[in-house]
């Protein structure tokens, strides 16, 4: 009897000491988690002051953290926006860094310096759930779905991926987990265009009755799941997903990479597909609002930041865990599909106090929500400082006490005390990207002419016009009063900033890839 309660003694004393060192492993340095919402405006969370909806769990992390009110995406639409927060340069220094299509090459060169590498090379194991939409596959080719699908994530600094390869309204319609689509029967092949039609799917246009939601605009082709989508796909119906699911999905994907990780530091890019069209949430959340499936869908949303919250928590890792909440980019309502949102609305306004939204050059288009819970914060604060996501990658950077090469992150600023909530010092000048390119500084914000319709199918307004315009947003933040013929001076001087930013870099320019 003796000999077993010692050798139980002997285990207990072991398995005491790898939890240990396990512990110290993990706190040696803060994991990171970034959850990133997908067409989340500024107003569509109640700690930024919607009050025709509630957002808990978004809330207690601003109840913990920075909730920082002049912060920015670097562009009004999502690859973009994405592409410049993982490398560190305005992706409007690129010719092939517009919105993606679903068959789209990576368009991150695989040579370049990443946020996700620079914290490989800090010991970080990284990890991508969610929306993509940055392309798969070599330049010249594109994805190959059945085999394997690369390069993409798992190069360009991601040690692991389960992705949305474009957008939920895109096709192909499936989940790719590190190279490879999920559930894909080689015996149905997977095929994708975007130029015509491929196999016998129907397609939203030809065959309406079979729609379950239906399209306001284009989503009018391949139907998958009862829903029309942008392009056209045949095969992987074993592969395909079911909407309802798609937050289920991520998030359990997400709270697997984690409880994988705890024991050393990891960086989780949590990449939600909520709230962007088609927006179809799980029966739980059906009329969980009173804002219809739009506001259905913010709710899921929240719920998915709470489920990643308390997974860190019931891990006890929330005291070494730094949480960043964002969007990326301002919110649209009807974009694309008839799914009541515009009905619904009810006084709720989206994007707040803000002119524009989504593929908009007014700052609706890029400020955004934007939270950072930092460690053994337990203080809220508030700050105004002028940040942008970009800047993630050189302030972590100067965190870690990290070089990067003279070529990384070339737009990206160390703003570490601004977004520490040490300083309320940020960006002495920030470049936006709409249709039409802006650039503020010292809250005058400059949009340059640019060609176009003054909104778009969506209703947004653009910010397009023949015109330069120039506006103070300390005095004006929904940008009403136009002061460019009040201030000529200010107007050349923006001007002529904007233009040495663009010079600097060759704005336009391609950079050419070596994903081959």
């Amino acid at each position: 009897m003796r000999s077993i309660l010692k050798i139980a003694f002997l285990f207990a004393v072991m398995f005491s000491k790898q939890n240990l060192f396990a512990q110290k492993i993990a706190s040696s340095k803060p994991n990171i988690v970034y959850i990133y919402a997908d067409d989340l405006g500024y107003g569509d969370v109640s700690c930024y002051g919607a009050t025709k909806i509630t957002t808990p769990n978004i809330d207690m992390l601003a109840s913990k953290g920075i909730r920082f009110t002049n912060a920015h995406s670097s562009s009004a639409t999502c690859t973009p926006s994405r592409y410049s927060f993982i490398t560190g340069q305005y992706a409007w220094r690129r010719d092939d860094t517009k919105i993606a299509p679903g068959n789209a090459s990576l368009i991150i060169d695989t040579n370049m310096l990443t946020l996700p590498a620079m914290l490989q090379q800090q010991g970080y194991t990284t990890g991508a759930v969610g929306k993509w939409h940055l392309g798969l596959g070599p330049a010249l080719t594109g994805p190959d779905w059945n085999h394997e699908v690369k390069p993409g994530p798992n190069e360009v600094g991601f040690n692991y991926s389960f992705i949305i390869p474009a957008t939920g309204d895109r096709t192909p319609c499936v989940f790719v987990e590190d190279h490879h689509v999920v559930n894909l029967d080689p015996r149905d092949p997977i095929y994708v265009s975007y130029d015509s039609i491929v196999g016998n799917d129907p397609t939203g246009r030809d065959h309406p009755e079979l729609l379950k939601l239906k399209a306001s605009h284009g989503h009018d082709q391949t139907i998958v799941n009862g829903i029309g989508r942008i392009g056209y796909m045949s095969g992987g119906n074993s592969a395909r997903w079911i909407d309802e699911n798609i937050a289920d999905t991520l998030t359990s994907k997400a709270k697997q990479f984690i409880v994988k990780n705890k024991t050393h530091p990891f960086f989780l890019y949590f990449a939600t597909h909520d709230i962007h069209v088609p927006r179809v949430p799980a029966a739980r959340f059906v009329n969980s609002s009173n804002l219809g499936v739009r506001g259905d869908v913010i709710k899921e949303l929240d719920w998915s930041v709470g489920a990643i919250y308390h997974t860190l928590d019931s891990l006890h890792l929330l005291s070494n865990t730094i949480i960043i909440f964002s969007s990326d980019n301002g919110p649209v309502v009807d974009d694309g599909y008839k799914d009541g949102s515009v009905e619904h609305l009810d006084g709720h306004k989206p994007a707040g106090p803000l002119r524009g939204g989504k593929y908009s050059a007014y700052d609706g288009g890029t400020r955004i929500p934007f939270i950072i819970d930092w460690p053994n914060n337990h203080t809220a604060s508030t700050s105004d400082a002028l940040v942008c996501q970009l800047d993630l990658f050189a302030s972590l950077a100067k965190y870690f006490n990290a070089t990067l090469p003279a070529n990384a992150a070339p737009d990206s600023e160390d703003l570490l005390s601004a977004l520490e909530g040490k300083s309320t010092q940020g960006r002495a000048y920030l470049v936006e990207q709409g249709g039409a390119l802006s650039v503020t500084k010292d809250d005058w914000k400059y949009i340059e002419p640019h060609k176009g319709p003054k909104r778009n199918l969506t209703g947004n307004e653009l910010g397009n016009d023949s015109l330069p315009q120039l506006y103070y947003l300390k005095d004006d933040i929904g940008e009403k009063n136009d002061l460019s013929k009040q201030y000529p001076d200010k107007l050349k001087e923006l001007a002529a900033l904007l233009k040495e930013i663009e010079d600097k870099g060759g704005v336009g320019t391609h950079i050419k890839l070596n994903n081959d």
